[in-house]
């Protein structure tokens, strides 16, 4: 993919800053004297009340694939091949056992409780301002990045994975609905639009330190979040009790050292 100077500073403006350029800006501007609660996170578009009912008039709307951007912006972002490279967190979140959860079930139970779990992990990712990436298999994936997380986007993805396993029950004696295994880490990463213009493009984040994401969620027990050094430290967590573990990770010749919250 041929790298375009003018688009990748416009990925820079959104992904870091969470802003566009000067026309976005004053839609931006416009869009946020409107009265509402839930709005797009890049362009302030409302989604609800008069406001957002007059903007499903013109035909704008949440996406629905990310629906904290609206319709607009995330066909921005999708017909503007490009990207930056940025710090970022990362929270991973997989199913244990959906494979003999499947066996166990008839095909539309399973089908009605997977649907249950990206609905759940939609809503939690998206309160908490991650763009998600995935919601495929038995993983669901989501990125926080500054522009849109703030700064401490570390501290806003471990939260928000302490949410994801309250909400699919996790928590004290209780069974939960749903087994997951989670795992958080922040790191550089090259965020943004991959692909060609006119064809077929993933917004998604690339690098060492998202591999390194996915290898936590599938190396934590069901009830558990694998939160790396770097997010722990960044998030400005309190160690107290929290197990610490060196992961041997597959790809890598160093252990990760993580910490287990459950």
């Amino acid at each position: 993919m041929d790298q375009n100077p003018k688009i990748d500073e416009q990925w820079y403006m959104l992904v870091a800053e969470g802003q566009g350029d000067a026309s976005r800006k004053r839609v931006s501007r416009l869009y946020g004297m409107l009265p509402t609660q839930a709005r797009c996170r890049i362009c302030k578009m409302p989604f609800e009340g008069l406001s957002g009912q007059l903007m499903r008039v013109l035909g704008k709307g949440p996406s629905t694939l990310n629906p904290h951007l609206c319709s607009a912006c995330d066909s921005f972002v999708r017909n503007h091949p490009g990207g930056v490279e940025t710090r970022l967190s990362m929270l991973f979140a997989d199913i244990r056992g959906s494979t003999g959860l499947a066996e166990q079930m008839k095909p539309i139970e399973f089908t009605r409780l997977i649907n249950r779990f990206f609905a759940t992990a939609a809503e939690i990712l998206s309160d908490s301002n991650a763009i998600i990436d995935k919601l495929a298999g038995d993983q669901v994936s989501g990125y926080y990045v500054p522009g849109l997380a703030g700064a401490g986007h570390a501290a806003v993805a471990t939260q928000a994975a302490r949410d994801l396993l309250k909400a699919t029950g996790h928590s004290g004696a209780a069974v939960p609905w749903i087994p997951l295994g989670i795992g958080v880490h922040t790191g550089e990463a090259f965020f943004g639009a991959v692909g060609e213009q006119g064809g077929i493009v993933d917004v998604t984040a690339l690098g060492d330190a998202v591999n390194i994401t996915a290898r936590l969620a599938s190396n934590a027990g069901p009830g558990e979040i694998l939160v790396s050094q770097e997010s722990f430290a960044e998030a400005g967590l309190e160690i107290g009790r929290l197990e610490r573990r060196e992961l041997e990770l597959k790809g890598r010749s160093q252990p990760v050292s993580v910490f287990v919250i459950k």
